[in-house]
């Protein structure tokens, strides 16, 4: 049922521009970062399996799952660049994990531990999320090194799973409280070629929804974890967000897999749930802190967004299976309003700091406000990205997702290589070879030179973009510009001239408000505090770019209109036209926050 296929990773290598710098800071910057934070904190200790009560650091459940993410992520860096210290620090975790395996192949660092008879017998405790995750890191360190020792145990706790869920169901929960073994099954069968694998993610799947799996607790109904029905009769995106969309994911797989229309169809129907009814303008997904979850169509708010940067990797996830079920530019044109913006944020510019919420505005004299039945904060997002979290899961799935992003730019069927983003650099696949040379996104201007046996080229003609020249003949199918013959140069240009997004009506928060976007980039404003940037509007559209090396990258200065107050104004008065005008520097949003604490605000009054 496959469609196309996307490129391995690392048949694409950026030259100099946005992602390069991007995977620069990624490598010399966040994966230290994160190192030295997990060091500090236990995690990789954790591995020898020797806390005594009373010692700092205990361990918690999902802790493996953190160190399997900066294992993977370090992994797509070694298979551009071997480094014999890197290696030696995963050979070191992989031995940790070897000696103190259960004979069974069962290893979990946390139950190991603190709990060695209670696994499998709490379904929100992470343990089948933790072994997706170090099957994941496995794959991709055999592959980057070599080694399948790591692989080779997880393939053997793999069987300890299937006896224990499968054959002898003496596990005291049916599916995962946290989906990710499912697609990461998926993974081990195309590495393997064993089936197993793949029955064994289709039963985790198949099962979800068939059982009273309840916690009995209220903060966890079965919804929460997608368990509410079926996931063939599930037409709603809802429940925590994370492990949705890791689900939906691993049901997309399965249904490229086993050739499965209906489950496609299901997927489907989510997408569109999510994408037309549930996402924000920057692509992020799960609006609510309770639950970290979806909730009803078009319940968007700005200031306490949670859209955890977790599951805008996730949405790309998702979104990137669809494309290789259908061809569609819907597909890559979200996965590119993901990756500018929402997923982006999530990380300083710098490559140290990272956001587990992305708040679509923010001002930190809120920080203040108390309520006053219980006394404490009410919520609001942290509003400067910190260096670690208790529950950390995003800084080492930034660090493995900008380290591997090149799978987003190109995909191929038979006779057809998919153009579905765009930076500077070379492809190779098969005999295929493309060079692009352009500044995207700072630049709509690119030239591609194509040579190889591939009979159409097709390239995305992004849905935000109105005016493009492409200047070889080409025939427009689901938002491809399909080329015949594509041999020698192309030149594409893409009409980047700031524009206004409109949200729909029924996002109420939004009402008689617009948002700056040029090309796939959202802007914010960002101005010291009380600036009011909230009491402003937006009068026209005459916006002079600018590049700012403090935050590097181009900025779009514009006039804002805001009434005229006197420092002595009544809290009330009667209202006058009087208006004073202001300058607005507006940033790409995922960029905001680097620069201290000051307001920032997505969407303006008009």
């Amino acid at each position: 049922m496959r469609k196309a296929e996307s490129i391995n990773f690392n048949e694409f290598v950026f030259g100099d521009g946005f992602w390069k710098s991007r995977q620069e800071i990624n490598e010399k910057a966040t994966a230290k970062a994160v190192y030295d934070r997990f060091s500090e904190t236990g995690r990789f200790a954790a591995l020898a399996c020797r806390w005594k009560e009373g010692e700092p650091n205990k361990l918690h459940e999902y802790w493996d799952s953190d160190v399997a993410k900066w294992i993977e992520g370090i992994s797509y860096i070694l298979s551009r660049s071997r480094d014999a210290e890197l290696e030696k620090i995963i050979d070191d975790m992989v031995e940790q994990i070897e000696k103190n395996a259960l004979p069974c192949g069962y290893f979990n660092s946390f139950y190991i531990t603190l709990a060695p008879e209670e696994r499998f017998t709490n379904r929100n405790n992470h343990e089948l999320y933790c072994l997706g995750h170090f099957i994941e890191a496995g794959i991709a360190y055999k592959n980057a090194t070599g080694k399948d020792k790591l692989l080779t145990l997880m393939q053997k706790y793999v069987d300890y799973v299937e006896k224990v869920f499968v054959k002898e169901k003496s596990a005291k929960f049916f599916t995962p409280g946290h989906q990710e073994i499912e697609l990461a099954l998926v993974k081990l069968y195309r590495e393997t070629g064993d089936k197993k694998y793949l029955n064994l993610a289709s039963h985790f799947i198949e099962e979800r929804g068939r059982h009273n799996e309840s916690l009995n607790l209220p903060e966890f109904p079965d919804i929460e974890f997608q368990s509410h029905k079926p996931v063939r009769e599930q037409t709603e995106a809802v429940g925590h967000c994370v492990r949705a969309l890791y689900m939906y994911s691993a049901m997309a797989d399965l249904a490229s897999e086993f050739s499965d229309k209906e489950l496609f169809d299901v997927c489907k129907n989510l997408f569109h749930d999510i994408t037309e009814k549930k996402m924000y303008i920057t692509g992020g997904v799960g609006s609510d802190r309770y639950g970290e979850r979806f909730t009803h169509a078009y319940d968007l708010p700005n200031d306490v967004a949670y859209t955890e940067t977790c599951a805008s990797i996730a949405m790309m996830y998702f979104a990137k299976r669809m494309s290789e079920l259908e061809i569609d530019s819907k597909y890559a044109d979200i996965i590119e309003r993901v990756m500018y913006n929402g997923m982006l944020s999530g990380v300083s510019l710098d490559g140290e700091k990272f956001f587990y919420t992305n708040p679509l505005e923010t001002d930190p004299r809120l920080l203040t406000r108390y309520d006053i039945y219980d006394e404490a904060p009410t919520y609001q997002p942290i509003q400067q990205r910190v260096k670690v979290f208790d529950c950390s899961c995003c800084p080492p799935n930034i660090l493995r997702h900008i380290a591997s992003i090149e799978q987003y730019f190109y995909s191929f069927s038979d006779d057809t290589v998919f153009m579905n983003q765009f930076a500077e650099g070379e492809l190779n696949h098969e005999d295929v070879k493309i060079v692009s040379r352009t500044d995207y996104p700072r630049s709509g201007e690119m030239t591609f030179s194509v040579s190889g046996d591939i009979k159409y080229l097709a390239i995305r003609i992004p849905g935000w973009c109105d005016e493009y020249i492409i200047d070889r003949p080409y025939k427009k199918r689901n938002g491809y510009a399909y080329i015949e013959n594509p041999q020698g140069d192309i030149n594409v240009s893409f009409e980047m001239t700031p524009f206004f997004v409109k949200a729909h009506p029924n996002v109420t928060e939004n009402g008689g408000r617009v948002a700056l976007q040029r090309g796939p980039i959202v802007y914010c404003g960002e101005a010291e505090i009380g600036t009011n940037l909230k009491s402003m509007r937006i009068v026209d559209d005459n916006f002079e770019e600018v590049f700012d090396e403090t935050i590097g990258a181009l900025t779009l200065k514009g006039t804002l209109e805001c009434e005229s107050v006197k420092s002595d104004a009544p809290l009330y008065s009667k209202y006058s036209a009087d208006e004073d005008t202001k300058e607005v520097e507006f940033i790409p949003y995922y960029s905001f926050a680097n620069r201290g604490e000051q307001e920032m605000l997505v969407w303006f009054n008009i």
